[in-house]
């Protein structure tokens, strides 16, 4: 069979079974085999100076043995909290696998973070040690003497700094230590969600959650191989980071691309897809947003094969022009923090537009209404996953010290999601919004999601975001922020024109009533759309 007809087979749902050994280490058991094989590359990274490296699989495994090692030395215990927080640099990547090699917990957390921020975090999470960039550290200077937490060992990475150890001096001699003989189910890995409403909650997975079960991403979502080049754009603050930076090309064998920079740059962007051998592209469908307004008819990426996008719905417009200008689809994605890939859009398959696609191999999923039970094709619920009788790998363990909160979302012979969606006779999956985010006027449910697609398909919109407002009348009205294109004038005379376009292509009750024009939409760091923040501002109070 060629390659490409490889990379085109259907993802086999039915042959697919779930193999989880009762002792398992991510590093032990899958990584350190990819380097029995020579000098095979695990990382090309680059950045905006010019500087550029290509690291082997036998590189991340020494530095790791050394890391892991000297960490031990330092007193961490297997269990033992380790915040990370970095920017794209190899040492990010070092520490994850050296944490998971010693049975160490890693917590990433974004370089965005305040003060508050990290004082929060450090005790919620009990963390025992940290390990952060030097423009970074200064932060935690300031949570520690306005907490008083008791924190050691603190490490930066590419500085010095007074009362903190240098990464390099961390690094120990591994004396021939391979890993820890974790069990399968050991904690692993400990994210912050996004916090889109209250506090962020502590979302705890093991080592076979993410790395047994990322390979339903990496293998049958994007499609990787051992010989393709992998970008994800992902801070490293963020689960995506993990999914698609770390596991899903390494867990294939093949390697992760990395461009340390400070901000997106659409035009950038494109270049690198151009210059570089990338076969495989991931990107929020805000970064696809912003690259369809680049003059992409002169751009030609010859090693490009699968593109794909997770984080938030993508638009069916967005799919049109990528797929005009490029020759490729984007197969849409959707998981969550708390899980690995559970929907996705498969190589081979067919492509819906508009739709999160179908239930990735080894995932009962389904769509349930109020009494808990599945819905009929086409009717909308709460996106779930069957637990019982078997639980699938990929799923995290608990709301770490939030038991009310884990007993709430594990409901019987499920794991609900709390997002809302559609299911249509072929098992497609369409997503309606978060189901804090449906808007309910005059008694009609109406989808964010629906009216923001629609907006976009106007030439003047380059994103929006709906939410629902108060209203007396209705109970709620729809409201649309707006982020107009360049040149564009934004002015009550658009404003009409977008809600009379609205009305025609979509239901005429899905319509924004209101419509504000804004320079910029608020995100989360993982650029999902901070709807909580606007749904505070459309009601005039604080978020």
């Amino acid at each position: 069979m060629s390659r490409d007809a490889a990379r085109a087979r259907p993802s086999r749902r039915a042959e697919f079974r779930w193999d989880v050994p009762d002792r398992f280490n991510f590093c032990r058991d899958t990584f350190d085999g990819h380097a029995a094989s020579g000098e095979r590359l695990a990382m090309w990274w680059i950045d905006d100076h010019g500087a550029e490296r290509k690291l082997s699989y036998e590189h991340f495994v020494q530095r790791s043995r050394r890391l892991a090692v000297g960490l031990a030395a330092a007193g961490l215990r297997p269990g033992d909290v380790v915040v990370a927080v970095m920017p794209r640099l190899v040492e990010w990547w070092e520490l994850f696998l050296a944490c998971l090699r010693g049975g160490f917990v890693l917590s990433p957390g974004t370089t965005q973070l305040t003060t508050k921020d990290v004082a929060f975090r450090l005790g919620a999470a009990e963390a025992r040690a940290v390990v952060v960039d030097g423009a970074s550290a200064g932060v935690f200077d300031e949570a520690l003497a306005a907490t008083g937490y008791a924190l050691a060992p603190r490490i930066v990475v590419g500085a010095e700094r007074g009362g903190w150890t240098t990464y390099e001096d961390v690094l120990a001699d591994p004396g021939g230590f391979v890993a820890a003989d974790t069990g399968a189910h050991d904690p692993a890995l400990l994210f912050f969600t996004s916090g889109t409403t209250g506090q962020p909650k502590m979302t705890l997975h093991t080592q076979a959650s993410y790395g047994i079960g990322h390979v339903v991403t990496g293998r049958h979502w994007v499609g990787l191989e051992p010989d393709d080049l992998h970008w994800n754009l992902s801070d490293t603050g963020w689960a995506k980071a993990a999914y698609s930076s770390v596991f899903a090309p390494w867990i294939v064998g093949c390697a992760t691309f990395v461009h340390h920079t400070p901000r997106f740059d659409a035009r950038a962007t494109l270049e690198i897809l151009e210059r570089y051998p990338i076969s495989a592209f991931c990107g929020p469908p805000t970064v696809y947003r912003m690259l369809i307004q680049e003059d992409l008819g002169a751009r030609r990426f010859p090693s490009l094969r699968h593109c794909v996008a997770a984080g938030e719905p993508l638009n069916p417009e967005v799919l049109e022009v990528w797929g005009e200008a490029t020759g490729l689809p984007i197969r849409d994605g959707y998981g969550q923090t708390e899980t690995v890939l559970l929907v996705g859009n498969f190589p081979g398959e067919e492509l819906r537009p508009g739709s999160m696609g179908r239930a990735a191999p080894g995932f009962d999923v389904a769509v349930l209404g109020d009494d808990r039970r599945p819905v009929p094709a086409g009717e909308e619920g709460e996106v779930a996953v069957r637990v019982v009788p078997q639980r699938p790998a990929g799923l995290f363990v608990e709301y770490w010290k939030d038991p009310e909160r884990t007993a709430a979302v594990f409901a019987g012979d499920w794991y609900l999601t709390g997002d809302r969606a559609t299911r249509d006779a072929d098992g497609y999956f369409w997503f309606v919004g978060r189901a804090d985010d449906v808007i309910i006027s005059a008694g009609y449910r109406i989808g964010p999601f629906e009216v923001e697609s629609a907006l976009l398909e106007h030439d003047a919109v380059v994103e929006s975001a709906v939410v629902g407002k108060p209203d007396r009348v209705r109970g709620e009205i729809v409201v649309a922020y707006v982020v107009v294109a360049d040149q564009t004038e934004a002015g009550p005379e658009l404003a009409a024109e977008l809600q009379q376009f609205v009305r025609g292509h979509t239901a005429p009750y899905k319509y924004p009533r209101q419509i504000e024009f804004v320079d910029a939409l608020p995100k989360t760091v993982s650029g999902k759309i901070r709807r909580i923040e606007l749904r505070a501002r459309a009601a005039g109070r604080d978020a």
